[in-house]
Parts: structure tokens; C-alpha cells; sequence
């Protein structure tokens, strides 16, 4: 092991193993530092007294091992940088000082004081010991009890004397251990079932659901003797179960206008059977008429206000016959408006003839009927009518040949004056006017006129867009 000219120094161990070369290596000019070598194994045979290098492991004889008091001196007096100099520690000092560095040194590392079993750079462990560290000892700043960290942490949020808000939040502050009990049955925000329809309701508020719950108990009015009536049951019970209500006659719509207690009303319609009975005739009457109005409404807005009017003659061969029979019988129309907020017209006809073609013509007229819209309009009427007997033969096999008649009213004629209020379609003092001998009934055979035993009259009147807009 050794050689010439070799460094033989001696480990501060108490072994007192000599030094090799690279026992110490050189930290700058001059300095050295301690390597962080593996001290020299110890033999597995104390009895042999050998020793192994631990850098070339070659055998040491332990007799060769010997103090060097002047050698250590040397060795203690080397400059070196601290083992935790690579983390961050920047302490450079002698090999003597170096234990003592060793106790104050932030980066070395040490177990915690509070035996948490946890193993921490000094410089790290205030925070651990102030926070992190489960065997820290902590004082609750409520209820003054001792625990250590974990425990603390347990008791934080449970603490029966920590002062808190109500849950609820109405505002109140009290103690942990008086929270249930506040918001038990103290509490304003509360939540509280009604005693009458069992929904839940705030503790502020049950007392103006009341006035409004519709099973709240309310005495009759009528102070019939039922007790109590649910809110909601109580126009039920005046309608249908009240002994004491007021009631209408059954026959109110007729007009009576009787009105008595419900014990007293069979009385009264053994008393006024004869007064019912005259106003329900009268009630009849009205109602008949008003349907009649309705048909005529419903007939006229049926055959439309465009100023065209198809007119269907149904069962002709029997009305021809009625009207042989019957002279001068007069057919009519449904009536018709040449426009919306027009003139009001009629057509007629006499299917036997009427005048110069009594017996052998059909003739056709039109007539002013009095309208909703008279003073609107402009008088006489002046438009230009046209009648026409309508083919019905198929268009696919021949061309319809309709009977066709225009002529332009007379304003002297009295008939297309403004009609008075009094005019209707039965007014024979105001004929229509129209054609007598508008088609023969021999020519009416010659073409399909008169299909499925009816005729079409079709009649229209030419206004001018005008007057439409």
C-alpha cells in the first residue's frame, strides 16, 4: 500500500485509519476537501488483523495502523465545503468545524422534535411543526380544549362553542351547541307544515297562508248550522247544500225574477206554474224569432257578397206544375249583395211565365231589396245585370249553350230607387224587373237545362273596381 513519496494521513474515524491518496481531494489551491469514501471494511476474521482499502481493496495489516496526533491536526485543519453543498448549502470551512456546521445547517436533515416520525430538511421543518405535523399540539380558540394536529382538525367545524349563523339565514348568530335547537323552534326561517293542507310553508309566512288555504275552516254565512266548511268547499256548499241561501227560480231565463230561500223555492213553482208557463211561450216566441234572423244572416253570407248568384231550382218538374196550377206563382232567390257594403239584390221567377210569357216562357226578374249598407251607396241603382239559364250538358262532350240576358237598369224605373224600409220580397207593388219571355219551355227541352229534375239561373252584376275598393 504504500509507496515513495506517497500522503499518509490518518482518518479523524477512531480507528485511526491511515489515509490513502484519495482520501482527500484537493478543493481549490491549497484546500482540500474529505471525499465521501467508504471507510476501510473491517475483516470478517478478526483473527487474521487485516484490513481492506476501501478504494483499491487491497488487504491493510492492522498492525500498520497507527495514531498520527501531528497528521490529524493537519487533516482537521483542511478546508472543506459542507455534503449538502451540492443542495444549495454554500458554508466552506475547516474538517473540525464541520460537525459543528452539521448542527445549525438549514439543509441537513433532521427528525422532528414532536416524534411524528417524519424525517425533514432543517429549514423546513417551522412550517411543519407550525402546520403539517399530525402530532403538533394546537389550542381551540372557542372552547380553549388541547389537541394535537389531526385531532384539531376533527374539532374545527364541530366545535359545540364556536359562534355561527343560523342555517336558515335569517340572520341569527349564536353558539354550535344552540344552532338545532334555534332552528327547531325558534328560528323565523323555519319551515312549518300547514295544519289544514299539510304543505310546508316558512314560519313567517303560515300566518298569511291562512287567510288564503283553501282547506282553512270557515263558518257558513247563511249560519245554516254546518259548524265548519273548507274555504275552498264553501261556494259548493251554497250552491248545492245551504238550506238557508238564497236561491233564483229555475226559471230565471224566462224572465222570473223570483229569489227566495231553497226550503221555500217548491212553494213558489206550486204558486206560479201559470206565470212560468206564459214566460216560457214568450221565451219561445223570442227564440223563434231570433233563429229566423240567424237562418236569413246564414242564407245571404252562404250565397256570398261578389256580386254573382247561382240560384239551384230543385224539384222543378213539380214546382212547374204547382205554378200551372197557381197563376202568377213567383219563385225567389236567396237574396245576394253585389259586393262587400253593396246593393241588396233578389232574383224571381215564374217557371209557368208571367205577362206576355204566362204559360209558355220562363221569366226572369230582379229586384233592390233594402240593405244594411243603403245610405252608403249611390242612388239609383245603375249596374249592368246579366241573367243566364245554365247548360249543364258535359263540356267534354259539347260545348255549354247557356241562355244569356244583359240589360242596363232604367234609373227612372221605381224599383231601383233607394228601397224604403218597409220593402221585402213579397212587396208586389214594386215588381223586379226583368224578362217575361226569357227562354220558352219547348227550348228548355232542347239542351240539358234542366238536369237531375233542376234548373241554374245564374245572375251577376258589374261594378266597376272603383266602387269595390
Amino acid at each position: 500500500m504504500e509507496e515513495p513519496g506517497a500522503l499518509t494521513a490518518v482518518c479523524r474515524h477512531r480507528s485511526r485509519i491511515p489515509l490513502c491518496d484519495r482520501c482527500v481531494e484537493p478543493a481549490g489551491e491549497g484546500q482540500g476537501t474529505l471525499s465521501k469514501q467508504t471507510p476501510p471494511s473491517r475483516p470478517t476474521d478478526k483473527s487474521e488483523g487485516v484490513f481492506k482499502c476501501p478504494e483499491d481493496q487491497l488487504p491493510l495489516d492492522y498492525a500498520k495502523i497507527y495514531p498520527d496526533p501531528e497528521l490529524e491536526a493537519q487533516v482537521l485543519s483542511l478546508t472543506i465545503r459542507c455534503i449538502h453543498s451540492e443542495e444549495g448549502c454554500r458554508w466552506s470551512g475547516t474538517v473540525r468545524h464541520l460537525q459543528v456546521h452539521l448542527g445549525t445547517c438549514s439543509y441537513n436533515v433532521v427528525p422532528c422534535p414532536n416524534r411524528c416520525g417524519a424525517k425533514l430538511s432543517r429549514r423546513d421543518l417551522p412550517p411543519h411543526v407550525q402546520h403539517d405535523c399530525p402530532q403538533r399540539h394546537l389550542k381551540c380558540e372557542f372552547c380553549g380544549a388541547d389537541f394535537t394536529g389531526e385531532a384539531y382538525e376533527n374539532h374545527q367545524g364541530l366545535c359545540p362553542q364556536e359562534s355561527v349563523y343560523c342555517e336558515n339565514k335569517c340572520g341569527a348568530r349564536m353558539m354550535r351547541r344552540l344552532l338545532s335547537q334555534h332552528m327547531l323552534s325558534e328560528c323565523p326561517k323555519r319551515t312549518q307544515p300547514c295544519g289544514y293542507c299539510s304543505k310546508e310553508f316558512l314560519y313567517d309566512t303560515i300566518q298569511n297562508h291562512e287567510y288564503q288555504c283553501p282547506r282553512y275552516p270557515v263558518p257558513c254565512p247563511n249560519q245554516c248550522g254546518v259548524p265548519s266548511i273548507a274555504r275552498e268547499d264553501l261556494s259548493g256548499h251554497l250552491k248545492e247544500n245551504c238550506t238557508t241561501a238564497l236561491a233564483l227560480c229555475p226559471f230565471k231565463e224566462a224572465g222570473c225574477k223570483h229569489r227566495c230561500p231553497k226550503l221555500s223555492m217548491s212553494r213558489h213553482l206550486d204558486e206560479s206554474t201559470k206565470m212560468h208557463l206564459g214566460l216560457m211561450c214568450a221565451l219561445v216566441a223570442r227564440q223563434r224569432q231570433e233563429l229566423g234572423d240567424l237562418r236569413r244572416e246564414v242564407e245571404e253570407l252562404a250565397v256570398g257578397s261578389e256580386g254573382v248568384l247561382i240560384w239551384k231550382i230543385a224539384d222543378y218538374a213539380r214546382k212547374l206544375q204547382e205554378a200551372k196550377a197557381r197563376s202568377n206563382f213567383e219563385s225567389f232567390s236567396p237574396p245576394f249583395y253585389t259586393h262587400r257594403y253593396g246593393y241588396r239584390l233578389q232574383v224571381s221567377a215564374f217557371l209557368n211565365g208571367n205577362g206576355s210569357g204566362e204559360g209558355s216562357h220562363l221569366s226572369v226578374y230582379i229586384r233592390v231589396l233594402p240593405g244594411q249598407y243603403d245610405n252608403l251607396l249611390e242612388w239609383p241603382f245603375a249596374y249592368r245585370v246579366t241573367f243566364s239559364l245554365l247548360d249543364q250538358s258535359d263540356p267534354s262532350l259539347s260545348k255549354p249553350q247557356h241562355i244569356t240576358e244583359t240589360f242596363l237598369p232604367d234609373p227612372n224605373w221605381k224599383n231601383f230607387q233607394k228601397p224604403g224600409a218597409g220593402r221585402t220580397s213579397l212587396d208586389e207593388s214594386l215588381l223586379g224587373f226583368g224578362y217575361p219571355k226569357f227562354i220558352s219551355h219547348e227550348d228548355i227541352k232542347k239542351r240539358n237545362y234542366v238536369r237531375d229534375n233542376a234548373v241554374f239561373i245564374k245572375a251577376s252584376v258589374e261594378i266597376p273596381q272603383k266602387i269595390i275598393s
